[in-house]
């Protein structure tokens, strides 16, 4: 093996993933606290439900764009530039939210908001799976895992801002932590991967891409369709489990915590995922976790005791967390690293698409029938569509997933 090559699975490689968890972790605050200050932005301008679900319908558009806007920006120009400029952006909309004199006014800045809050997802995992060849499934799944850790250590603390100082702090207090952690830490990843690396794993990657028998664009249309399905299914309890809790008289403190335990879930399911995909490949990774993800959902709607909210939300967490880092395997096994940013940003939009869908689909289900059974059974019905699809994908396949390379 080359010093190039050698490089892949390195030391370096894992201290480079542990920063980037941790920029992903902070940089990716901005979509999970307008799930926090719903409630308080309802009771503070007097709208409706499916109207205050819309700043994060339009937070998870921006975010969907911005995987495939920045994603190709990093292709292009690395991560350090992209994170930085990206750091400053969401300062800047977070800092003007917290002055938001409507709900509309607030509704384009969360879109601003979502769409730098990008660079701490796919183009930040599109990044790390290039420094990894052996062990991509758990890089990739540790490098998604911050935008969950993110879900899971925030809306407890802000929460706290919340009730002591309003839903304003919590945008100034989003404002100076983006400033003070993630540009700082961007300068440690300017370093790229060696040319020759990246031809060492692009080998493998068209040898798997023969063995699918779908064209590149095909495989990528249907692995779009499939995120959004399966999104759409994820975001009712994710986006409305703090208004659920509010609704049946236990408080947003209780929804915060039930949001956390629920992502934490996530987190341990999206490692035992990425350990998984290095094993079985990403296609049967996913169609595991959907299907998982579905059982889940049904055991929400017979539960609206506190007990057994937070061991349902506890459950559904371990079920869907590693849904979504399996795309970015299925891209990375299949696609060639110079198109990483892009494909992995194409295909991750479909899933925030998905989320977006899927928060006002669910506020607006909720105003019109007075309850959220519906919106769950809408869910079952969108995750059974990714089910359909990644079934579709396996069967297509001619030859099994390709053995996992020797340690």
């Amino acid at each position: 093996m080359s010093p190039d090559t050698a490089i892949l699975d390195s030391r370096y490689a894992w201290t480079r993933l542990a920063l980037s968890l941790v920029i992903a972790t902070v940089g990716s605050a901005g979509i999970w606290s307008i799930v926090v200050v719903m409630p308080a932005i309802q009771a503070d301008f007097g709208v409706a439900r499916g109207d205050v679900s819309l700043p994060y319908t339009l937070t998870m558009l921006g975010f969907a764009l911005g995987n495939l806007v920045i994603g190709r920006i990093v292709d292009r120009f690395g991560i350090t530039v992209t994170l930085i400029a990206s750091a400053l952006l969401i300062a800047a909309a977070t800092g003007m939210a917290a002055l938001s004199p409507s709900v509309p006014v607030l509704t384009g800045l969360q879109f601003v908001i979502g769409f730098g809050s990008a660079v701490g997802f796919g183009p930040l995992i599109a990044d790390v799976s290039q420094w990894f060849l052996r062990r991509r499934g758990i890089a990739v799944a540790i490098a998604a895992s911050g935008n969950y850790l993110a879900g899971a250590v925030w809306p407890v603390i802000l929460a706290g801002v919340l009730a002591g100082q309003g839903w304003r702090a919590v945008y100034l207090v989003l404002a100076a932590s983006t400033l003070a952690i993630v540009i700082p830490l961007a300068f440690f990843l300017r370093r790229r991967v060696p040319l020759a690396a990246r031809a060492h794993a692009d080998t493998l990657s068209i040898a798997r891409a023969s063995a699918t028998g779908l064209s590149p664009r095909m495989l990528m249309l249907l692995l779009g369709l499939a995120g959004i399905g399966c999104c759409v299914a994820m975001s009712m309890p994710q986006v409305h489990i703090v208004s659920y809790c509010v609704d049946l008289g236990y408080g947003p403190a209780v929804g915060s915590q039930m949001l956390s335990l629920m992502l934490l879930g996530g987190v341990a399911s999206r490692l035992v995922s990425g350990l998984l995909a290095d094993r079985l490949g990403g296609v049967r990774t996913l169609l595991i976790g959907s299907g998982l993800q579905c059982l889940a959902l049904f055991l929400y709607l017979p539960s609206d005791g506190l007990t057994s909210l937070y061991i349902v939300s506890l459950v559904f967490g371990l079920a869907q967390g590693g849904i979504v880092p399996s795309y970015a395997v299925i891209v990375r096994e299949y696609m060639p690293s110079e198109e990483a940013g892009r494909r992995v940003g194409f295909v991750l939009m479909g899933t925030i698409l998905g989320m977006a869908l899927g928060g006002w689909m669910s506020g607006w289900i909720y105003d019109l029938t007075g309850s959220y059974k519906m919106a769950f059974l809408n869910g079952i019905a969108w995750n059974f569509l990714n089910i359909g699809i990644m079934v579709l994908i396996l069967m297509r396949t001619r030859t099994r997933s390709p053995s996992p390379l020797p340690a």
